[in-house]
């Protein structure tokens, strides 16, 4: 479980590093992305029979960065107010 949270924190500070500019995310958001994203690659490794949905492997590593890149700039927007311009 602890390896599952280190993991998702390094997945979520990968995807921030990815993605240009700055996010407004705080560490929390970072770990909790970092997660959902770990969860997805694992997801997505197991469908297509790569590993386990909490087995570290190459395919849900780089799924998992990249889930937790898109999941960023979500919140991102979000936290923007929908991504509405502001006068």
């Amino acid at each position: 479980m602890i390896g599952f949270i280190v993991f998702g924190l390094v997945v979520g500070a990968l995807a921030r590093l990815v993605l240009p500019g700055d996010q407004h995310l705080g560490l929390l958001a970072t770990l909790i992305v970092g997660l959902i994203g770990s969860v997805v690659g694992g997801v997505v490794a197991n469908a297509l029979g790569t590993g386990d949905v909490f087995e570290l492997n190459v395919l849900g590593s780089i799924v998992a960065v990249i889930s937790a890149a898109v999941l960023i700039i979500i919140a991102d927007r979000l936290s923007e107010g929908g991504g509405r311009a502001t006068a």
